[in-house]
């Protein structure tokens, strides 16, 4: 992670979701969306943290409730789909299809000492095209020039879940 996105409560947010692994509360986790592709790239801005986790439980809303109580029990508070730390917004998204699996590749990194996880750049790129909005594709057209990527990598991962990058 890029030490530019030290301004955000980013260390804090790590540590809380450590502590959601450590109290068996979701299975596994990684950072996703914006924060992954700021790690790979020049620095942007981002609105919030994706936080993207397999849950302990089956179902797809297996564990929102759980980490949400968890966290507002220490003193994160809700603002819609988001939760707060310091004023920054977290969101925590159950994974799933791709996103599963980019947790399960996910690299291990260290940011202001704090043990964590993020999404492969060949990951961030993939879910950047099966989504698809403006943004997804200018993440396209930027980690495709500034990060460094297994294209083999890529373009297993684009086959292997039916996706096509975008003509840019």
């Amino acid at each position: 992670m890029n030490e530019s996105a030290s301004s955000l409560p980013l260390a804090d947010v790590l540590r809380a979701a450590n502590g959601l692994v450590e109290a068996k509360l979701i299975g596994d986790y990684a950072i996703g969306g914006a924060l992954a592709a700021i790690h790979y790239v020049e620095p942007f801005a981002t609105y919030d943290a994706d936080i993207f986790f397999i849950p302990v439980g089956k179902s797809l809303t297996a564990g929102v409730p759980v980490i949400y109580a968890h966290l507002k029990s220490q003193g994160w508070e809700v603002a819609g789909e988001h939760l707060m730390l310091k004023g920054f917004p977290v969101q925590f998204l159950v994974a799933q299809g791709l996103t599963e699996e980019a947790v399960r590749e996910a690299r291990s990194i260290t940011f202001e000492g704090v043990p964590a996880k993020v999404f492969r750049a060949e990951h961030v790129v993939a879910i950047a095209a099966s989504v698809g909005r403006k943004k997804d594709l200018a993440r396209i057209e930027q980690m495709l020039q500034q990060a460094e990527l297994d294209q083999s990598l890529l373009e297993k991962i684009l086959r292997r879940h039916k996706l096509k990058l975008p003509k840019l």
